[in-house]
């Protein structure tokens, strides 16, 4: 079964599963879809556009500019940890996992499923 959200609590912070496309017209969080990893399981992704190429990290820089803006988070707080080529991308966020849920969550729920304006 899918997890409903594409948070996963850690120890110091928060981990996000993205899915970005890169080269897209203009930078965006889309909504959130649900995918199924390598191992069969289903779970929650948070779906980006970004205008930015995918060469030499363009693309993970501007995926990082976008959501420390978007979530009002200093950039120095987000870093990608896996799928640095890959579109499919998980992102550490640093700091206090409830805090953070509490405060990111609500943001995910108003873009919507289907990334509708």
């Amino acid at each position: 079964m899918a997890s409903s959200s594409p948070f996963e609590a850690v120890a110091d912070g928060l981990r996000v599963a993205l899915r970005v496309t890169p080269k897209a017209s203009r930078n965006a969080v889309t909504g959130t879809a649900d995918t199924v990893d390598a191992k069969g399981e289903g779970k929650r992704v948070l779906k980006m556009a970004v205008t930015a190429v995918p060469e030499n990290g363009k693309a993970n820089e501007a995926v990082i500019k976008l959501l420390s803006k978007a979530w009002k988070l200093p950039k120095t707080s987000l870093t990608v940890v896996a799928g640095a080529t890959d579109r499919n991308k998980i992102l550490h966020v640093a700091g206090d996992p409830a805090a953070l849920l509490a405060r990111l969550s609500p943001l995910i729920d108003d873009v919507g499923s289907e990334g509708g304006e």
